[in-house]
């Protein structure tokens, strides 16, 4: 059994790990504090390829696998988390949907200025009765002459102030079953709500929409059958619990980097305190808990790629990253005592960021029921 990354997955790791220090790092702090999305940023992020990675060359991407893509997502969370997920929903959730069933149209005016970093997508999923439970999505799309006029609200919808174009869930048809559609922000019924002030992610805006009467033409329904979104939303949600994954691994790597460096030079008593072994025991935790979250994320990637079964060990890789992470950076946190609890440090950014990645791709309690079905099957 090899565990070594082969020579491309090197680079690729290295690439993004020398970009993190250089660029992303240094100005993590003031893109929280400006709380305005990282455009700059994201457009470096593409010319380095990151948002076509895994899009095969001929649509402009590079073809390559899930493994890379986590990599290089892990490296990029380890420098600020809002980037991170900008990248996330840019270069999968956001543009998955138009390259798989959009018009040579719209990959042309959309889907491709996507990938260079010109053109801005989000997803619309998330309603006021509806999260975990795909059933409870009530938007309504009701056939019209040449298309279709969409009703309903959204909410938590990530990048929404900034995006250009929405891929949205709505009903539609006699059976009234999920069916997919691309909304242009400049849609006449397309209305961007109130923005949800968070806790974290402060780079990353997120809003609530809605469609009042929004007209969206036979054109821009992605869907090849009215009812086919929750077939194509299953298969993608295993990547996202992956990736999500992988972005918690950064930041935790970020938070134990800041905690073994602060407990080297903070001197108690004399003497550094990563010499008492009630610092030495927390590092190790962490340290321990942190390799075997990122062999479950690497192992489920793995699979992903390999083409073999891996929903259950997706939903597992996130629930263990993610709490593993949440549990790193609250004890780096705790390392660093009072000045944990200060803003001058980046350890509470972590703290904040890291709660992101428990909510998205499914809560630790819905994945422990997925993963208590696939044991008991």
């Amino acid at each position: 059994m090899d565990f070594d990354l082969n020579e491309e997955q090197q680079a690729i790791r290295d690439t993004f790990a020398r970009f993190c220090d250089a660029r992303i790092a240094p100005q993590a702090a003031a893109l929280d504090e400006a709380r305005a999305y990282p455009r700059a940023l994201m457009r470096e992020l593409a010319t380095l390829g990151f948002v076509g990675m895994r899009y095969p060359e001929e649509a402009g991407g590079s073809g390559l696998g899930l493994t890379e893509y986590c990599l290089a997502l892990t490296e990029i969370a380890r420098g600020s988390m809002s980037l991170a997920g900008a990248a996330a929903m840019q270069s999968l959730m956001g543009t998955k949907f138009l390259h798989m069933l959009g018009s040579p149209d719209i990959i042309e005016r959309l889907f491709k200025p996507a990938l260079a970093g010109d053109k801005i997508g989000a997803i619309c999923m998330t309603e006021p009765g509806a999260g975990s439970d795909l059933s409870g999505i009530a938007t309504q799309a009701r056939k019209v002459d040449g298309g279709y006029v969409l009703n309903g609200r959204k909410t938590w919808i990530t990048a929404a102030p900034v995006a250009d174009f929405f891929t949205v869930f709505a009903r539609a048809g006699e059976e009234k079953k999920l069916t997919i559609f691309l909304v242009e922000k400049d849609f006449p019924g397309l209305v961007i709500g109130r923005a949800i002030h968070k806790m974290g992610v402060w780079a990353l805006p997120t809003s609530e929409l809605a469609f009042d009467d929004c007209f969206v033409p036979d054109s821009h329904r992605l869907s090849k059958e009215e009812g086919d979104g929750e077939a194509h939303l299953r298969k993608t949600l295993a990547e996202i619990r992956i990736l999500t994954g992988a972005m918690a691994l950064g930041c935790a790597r970020a938070a134990l980097a800041e905690a073994v460096r602060y407990a080297g030079e903070r001197v108690q008593f004399g003497k550094p305190i990563d010499r008492f072994q009630a610092i030495q025991l927390k590092l190790a935790d962490m340290a321990t808990g942190l390799e075997a979250a990122t062999h479950l994320v690497h192992y489920a990637a793995w699979l992903h790629g390999a083409g073999r079964p891996h929903h259950k060990e997706a939903a597992m890789a996130k629930l263990f990253a993610t709490e593993t992470a949440a549990t790193v950076c609250d004890q780096a946190a705790r390392v660093f005592a009072s000045y944990g609890y200060a803003m001058e440090y980046p350890v509470q950014r972590y703290l904040r960021d890291i709660r992101f990645t428990l909510i998205g791709g499914g809560t630790s309690e819905i994945l422990k029921l997925i993963i208590a079905k696939e044991v008991s099957a």
